[in-house]
């Protein structure tokens, strides 16, 4: 599992691949990753948009960003958490993953809340990011 904190607000990611969703023959590989948000700040937040950076093994890069998660904007009370989950294709057997999260507090400030930087990977294969 991979986990990123930004003011109190931490983020855990844990990618899985799907190999009944993969094709390797055609090129196409397929991860799902469940993200969980827990709010451990003192502040209301509410996730409003979402970026991701995306890069397969040959380097090749895709930028996604739009708003919410999985069509919801979850409100997160201080102690709460949130978990979702989405997928992400790729053309190669390998690549990664980073992003972040603008969040609106209650106070109306707005937030950037890192994602980390996780890797998709086949499994019996080694690695990208540690």
């Amino acid at each position: 599992m991979y986990s990123e904190t930004t003011d109190g607000i931490e983020i855990f990611v844990e990618p899985h691949y799907l190999d009944d969703q993969s094709e390797p023959e055609e090129h196409r590989y397929v991860w799902a990753y469940t993200v969980v948000i827990a709010n451990g700040s003192t502040h209301t937040i509410q996730l409003e948009t979402r970026y991701w950076h995306i890069t397969n093994a040959l380097g090749q890069v895709e930028e996604v960003e739009g708003p919410g998660v999985v069509g919801e904007n979850p409100v997160l009370t201080p102690g709460d958490s949130y978990q979702y989950t989405s997928g992400c294709p790729l053309n190669t057997p390998s690549g990664t993953m980073v992003g972040h999260y603008v969040m609106r507090r209650d106070d109306g400030t707005r937030l950037q809340v890192r994602i980390p930087a996780f890797s998709l990977d086949i499994p019996d294969t080694a690695r990208t990011l540690n």
